[in-house]
């Protein structure tokens, strides 16, 4: 059976845990494949690895990935934000790429920082959220043409704050048109996207990124997706997993996709166990 994360924090970046507490704790919860995506350097982003911590970043994780060969696959991989690519994908077995940062009026914001940032980036709008959620998405497009990516990080990130749809409703059909012309055009570039719990973990969502809504969507135009916990605490590693199968597989999915040492390849989702 599979059980894997790919998008995995540590206290190079804001993760609370160190990568051999990470990698014990993936074990003993009966992972086999885990890669760790610590925040690439990014000039808006406090908590973000710095230039200098890389090369012990990659170091460390290939150490681990010895120490513990015969009991979990261990992969080198990043979060690289859109607002500062990585130079090279070469020393990094795998990718995320997520926006966290929107621009408005010559102002960057940070999308998930909180519900307070949230409401400064929607006065920036005019108090209109839907042009917010334009702009976001037609600039989350982008990524598509970013060759180094792999996987979309928390398709609506955006949303994080909205869990009593405050802002707007999750099925608001000029919404749903921005996220799937978003999606249309990721999947066709052959991203995988990730079904994010990290929101459930910390408190501010019940379900995982994408929306329900949004998950369809991506099932009709057969969309490549994974699961991922967004871990910033060994003990959140399989947050809402089983719960997350259980709606991967009641929408309809047969397949996830799974890394192995020859890359990404797809696999049943009955080989997914917890």
């Amino acid at each position: 059976m599979i059980k894997q994360n790919l998008h995995t924090h540590s206290v190079y970046c804001d993760g609370k845990d160190t990568i051999d507490q990470m990698v014990q704790t993936a074990i003993q919860k009966g992972f086999t494949i885990l890669g760790f995506s610590g925040h690439g350097p990014c000039r808006y982003d406090e908590v973000a690895m710095k230039e200098e911590d890389l090369v012990s970043y990659r170091k460390e994780i290939l150490a681990a990935k010895e120490k513990y060969k015969d009991q979990i696959q261990i992969y080198v991989g990043i979060e690289e934000d859109m607002t500062q690519r990585i130079p090279s994908k070469d020393p990094y077995d795998f990718v995320i790429g997520s926006k966290h940062f929107i621009q408005v009026k010559n102002q960057v914001k940070n999308v998930d920082y909180s519900q307070a940032m949230t409401d400064e980036i929607t006065d920036l709008y005019g108090g209109d959220f839907l042009s917010y959620a334009k702009d976001y998405y037609e600039d989350l497009q982008k990524l598509a043409q970013f060759e180094e990516v792999d996987i979309v990080g928390h398709l609506d990130l955006l949303m994080k704050f909205n869990e009593d749809e405050h802002y707007l409703s999750f099925t608001d059909p000029a919404y749903l048109s921005y996220a799937q012309a978003c999606i249309d055009v990721l999947v066709q570039a052959g991203k995988i996207f990730e079904i994010n719990t990290g929101a459930i973990s910390r408190g501010y969502r019940k379900h995982p990124y994408p929306h329900k809504s949004l998950l369809e969507y991506l099932f009709q135009k057969g969309g490549k997706i994974i699961l991922n916990s967004d871990c910033h605490d060994c003990h959140m590693l399989d947050c809402h997993y089983a719960e997350s199968l259980k709606q991967i597989r009641d929408i309809g999915f047969t397949s996830m996709m799974v890394l192995t040492p020859e890359g990404f390849k797809e696999a049943p989702i009955d080989q997914f166990g917890l």
